[in-house]
């Protein structure tokens, strides 16, 4: 099975700038016209931050490119919910906010990993429940997991504070069940690793990109978007092939926050301690 597997599209309904610097729907169309030319599209998995401003209009936007995108591939398509996303808007627009979909003998699980209000993830365990109940019978060639907040730890102090909370509650349901892997965004920046042995693939943005590497405790994003490739055979790990998408001023700096502004936005945003 080949997902492509694009997050952090962050539009906004009256068509804004995302921090007044990238056009997010524009981005969003380059990387949908460098993603048509792959082959073998099963699944077109988009894992969270639909959205910047929660509003029915940006979904609406979303779905107008993203159904007819899939449709022409002849791909399922499966929405996650983000941080950023508002669930009225959400659920008026694309529906349920958590999935089963069935291809091919694979079982695709959303789960909606937001926190109204807040930046960080969580799950309950009536969340947890359910997708136990779920992979309490086999799929054929087992399930994919695709949420917002991965259940991997951060590069930057700001996104450790609004990471997923107990992200071993979920990898304890995974690995009792037959989840052969987890897709997820939120961190901007493409990942390829394992959590309690399940493979766990964070696809970059592609509204901006995150810069992991900046220095401790402040955070940094540039201009720039892409979109990883997750192919997974019958039996064996997940390949993932991160696809960069050009486009005007990419590298451009668009922010860069210092230590005292990072411990602000964690102290509004993240979990409580």
């Amino acid at each position: 099975m080949r997902i492509l597997h694009l997050s952090d599209t962050h539009l906004f309904g009256d068509g804004s700038l995302h921090y007044g610097r990238v056009d997010t729907l524009a981005a969003l169309d380059r990387t949908l016209e460098r993603a048509a030319t792959i082959d073998g599209v099963d699944v077109v998995a988009v894992s969270g931050d639909l959205s910047d401003d929660g509003s029915a209009e940006s979904y609406r936007s979303l779905a107008a490119r993203l159904a007819p995108f899939a449709a022409d591939l002849g791909a399922e398509l499966v929405y996650a919910m983000g941080n950023h996303d508002l669930r009225k808007g959400f659920e008026a627009v694309l529906g349920a906010r958590e999935t089963v979909t069935q291809r091919n003998g694979f079982r695709i699980v959303t789960l909606d990993t937001s926190v109204p209000g807040a930046g960080y993830g969580a799950l309950d365990a009536d969340q947890l429940d359910a997708l136990a109940d779920v992979l309490a019978a086999p799929a054929q060639h087992g399930t994919v997991v695709v949420l917002h907040h991965p259940p991997v730890p951060a590069a930057s102090a700001l996104l450790a504070a609004l990471e997923l909370t107990t992200p071993e509650a979920l990898l304890d349901v995974c690995t009792a069940g037959d989840v052969r892997a987890v897709l997820a965004g939120h961190y901007h920046h493409a990942l390829a690793t394992q959590a309690h042995g399940v493979p766990v693939i964070v696809a970059p943005g592609v509204a901006n990109s995150s810069d992991p590497m900046s220095p401790a405790g402040t955070e940094r994003a540039t201009v720039g978007s892409g979109f990883a490739v997750v192919d997974l055979p019958l039996e064996g790990s997940p390949r993932a092939t991160f696809v960069p998408v050009s486009g005007h001023g990419d590298g451009q700096e668009i922010f860069a926050l210092d230590a005292a502004e990072v411990e602000r936005i964690a102290a509004a945003a993240g979990a409580p301690s």
